[in-house]
């Protein structure tokens, strides 16, 4: 039996499209998206525009006021503090638990990132490096921690995109994700917190 594999829709091939284009930082925060320039700029028609951006919207990496074009988000430095202020807490519970296993999902993301071309968009950094705390998240097998961590998954990607100053030299990154999946794997429990805490004590390129 073959199950046919659905096209890539106008819509979702767009979204990626802009995605890209903003967590690459192609497009500044505050960046204004009018949908008729982007209708022109892709040849698709205004609604499938319209969809797409809805798309980004509720991922958090647009916002879009009544009777005005949608903006790229913008975070700023005292946002993402008080998002690490955040954060912090939740992948302590997460050191805590995995101290001592390794996580295979974020080994393999590590292995992705470090697979990735010197020319690669800075979103697909992002993406993966999304994906390696995403699974040390899931490893933990609380749903509720999944739950708080998620809903912070557009400032995280968001602030992401100002790390592209901060590691110029992509294998820094690299090397920092591979040193704490280390700690993490290898313990015991206060030797895996101090590595997640010192992993996220870091600035934002501002």
């Amino acid at each position: 039996m073959t199950i046919p594999l659905r096209p890539v829709s106008a819509v979702s091939a767009l979204a990626d499209a802009l995605r890209t284009r903003v967590l690459s930082g192609e497009m500044a925060p505050g960046t204004a998206l009018p949908e008729q320039e982007l209708s022109a700029l892709y040849g698709v028609a205004r609604p499938t525009v319209r969809e797409a951006l809805a798309v980004l919207v509720h991922e958090g990496l647009l916002r879009r006021e009544r009777h005005r074009s949608a903006q790229v988000a913008e975070v700023t430095v005292a946002d993402l503090e008080d998002l690490m202020f955040v954060r912090r807490p939740l992948e302590d519970l997460m050191a805590t638990t995995l101290a001592g296993r390794r996580v295979e999902g974020a080994d393999l993301a590590l292995a992705r990132m470090a697979a990735l071309p010197g020319d690669a968009p800075w979103a697909d950094v992002v993406a993966e490096h999304m994906a390696l705390h995403q699974a040390l998240i899931v490893a933990v097998g609380s749903p509720r921690l999944e739950r708080l961590y998620s809903a912070l998954a557009a400032e995280t990607r968001l602030g992401l995109v100002r790390l592209r100053a901060v590691y110029t030299d992509r294998e820094v990154l690299v090397a920092e994700h591979r040193d704490l999946l280390d700690a993490i794997g290898e313990g015991p429990g206060e030797a895996a917190r101090r590595a997640v805490a010192a992993h996220l004590d870091h600035g934002w390129g501002e």
